[in-house]
This record gives C-alpha cells, sequence and structure tokens, in this order.
C-alpha cells in the first residue's frame, strides 16, 4: 500500500545555524504507515504552495514559544525564546493548509501555532499567569504520565479512543488562553485548560498539547493518535473549501 508522505515541520538550532528532528516524530509516523519528510525553513509563497499541495499531512512540530505579536500582545519577561524564522514559515504554511483541507496534527506549539494562526490567544507562561497545582512541565522521563485530561466524548478524539479520561505527558509553559472560533475543544487538564482541539468540518485537523512523539511506544492513545492522522493522510483532502475568513 502506498505510504502518504507527511512533511514534519523542522526544529531549529540558531546557535549553531542547523535543523534537527526529534526521532518519535519520525518514528511515530512511520509506525502508524507514514512516510515522513522533514521540510525546509522557507518562506517564499511558491515553495509553500508547492509544500501544501505535494504533501499528504502536515505535522506542526513542539519548540520555542509562538511571539507574542503574532497574536496581538507585548512580550512579557517571562516569555520565552521564539524563532521568528519558524513563526514566519508555519503561519504562513498552515494557513494553506487548512484552506486546501490537507490533514495536520499539531503537537505542543503546533497546537499553539493552530490556535495563533486562526485568531486565538495563549498564556505567555502558565506559573504567571494561570498558577496552578497541576504539573505541566514535567522533567525526564517524558514518556511517563504527568496528569490526567478529560476527553470531550462528542469529540472526534472522544469517539477514536472510547474512554472519558486518559493520563497523558506534559512538558510546556505556554497554552491556550482565547481559544479560535474555528476551533473546538477535545480535552481539558484538570485546572481547566484546553489541552486538545480540532476544526469541525475540516478532514483532519486536530492538535494536542501533550506529546505522543515522546510515549507511543508505551501508550495505546498516542498510538490511536498517530495512526488516526495517517488514515486521514491516506483518504487525503475532502474539498470543502471553507478556507480561513
Amino acid at each position: 500500500m502506498k505510504k502518504p508522505w507527511i512533511g514534519v515541520l523542522p526544529l531549529v538550532d540558531e546557535g549553531r545555524e542547523s535543523y534537527w528532528m526529534l526521532p518519535g516524530y519520525l518514528k511515530g509516523i512511520l509506525q502508524a504507515g507514514g512516510l515522513p519528510v522533514m521540510l525546509p525553513l522557507v518562506s517564499e509563497d511558491g515553495l509553500l504552495e508547492q509544500m501544501a499541495k505535494a504533501m499528504d499531512g502536515f505535522l506542526f512540530t513542539g519548540g520555542p514559544d509562538v511571539s507574542p505579536g503574532r497574536y496581538g500582545s507585548e512580550r512579557e519577561a517571562f516569555c520565552g525564546e521564539g524563532c521568528e524564522e519558524r513563526d514566519e514559515m508555519e503561519l504562513r504554511l498552515f494557513k494553506k493548509v487548512y484552506s486546501r483541507d490537507k490533514p495536520a496534527l499539531g503537537i505542543c506549539r503546533g497546537m499553539q501555532l493552530a490556535n495563533v494562526a486562526l485568531g486565538g490567544t495563549l498564556y505567555q507562561d502558565l506559573v504567571a499567569q494561570c498558577p496552578s497545582e497541576i504539573g505541566h512541565r514535567q522533567p525526564s522521563p517524558y514518556d511517563a504520565p504527568a496528569h490526567s485530561v478529560a476527553i470531550v466524548s462528542a469529540s472526534p478524539l472522544g469517539r477514536l479512543l472510547g474512554k472519558g479520561e486518559i493520563n497523558v505527558n506534559s512538558c510546556h509553559h505556554q497554552a491556550v488562553r482565547g481559544l479560535s472560533a474555528h476551533l473546538s475543544p477535545m480535552a481539558f487538564s484538570p485546572d481547566g485548560l484546553v489541552e486538545a482541539v480540532y476544526a469541525p468540518g475540516k478532514a483532519f485537523m486536530w492538535a494536542v498539547q501533550w506529546h505522543p512523539e515522546f510515549n507511543y511506544q508505551v501508550e495505546e492513545s498516542s498510538r490511536m493518535i498517530f495512526g488516526a492522522f495517517i488514515r486521514a493522510a491516506l483518504a487525503g483532502p475532502q474539498e470543502s473549501g471553507a478556507g480561513l475568513p
């Protein structure tokens, strides 16, 4: 069977002027039946159009903070380092992927990026702006569960997992603050943060705040999420024609 090509957004080490990749992103896709390709960091519109057309699906990876200016906020002292090149590429590519209804999965920063691209806002730092007893930034090992999330039963994730609650790993200090009107929640942490979202009416536009790339080998729900993504990539876009307003 033909394996769908999955464009994986690159991780960037600006100090070393290099791209790099966590193997779990690639191995999770491979195990689920996809063929991952790490994309170059570019912002030329023609190249982004070619990527959006050529790939069967896209994985928006974790990484540095999305610049607050991208969602209309001033940078606070507690905001972490960003990467303007990633912001520029990913926001522009996401909008093309969304308009083409190409399947996409966002992980951690990828979920935050999707929310910002669709008009939502973020907490720049949870400890400073939304303190909680829940540990959202766990130490190693990253495949261990950090806290539970309540799954919205009527959501696509709820239908996939058939469970009302799962335990997830967690390694983030930013999170969704104002949820985009184009996204709906699929899971919440015990302190009320949105932990997973999807875009209604799209073939497959999902994002999770936790890290299936770190625990897919030991956590069935992570393998199921990768599997659902790859099945959607095999099926292709549904030609809804619903782009951004």
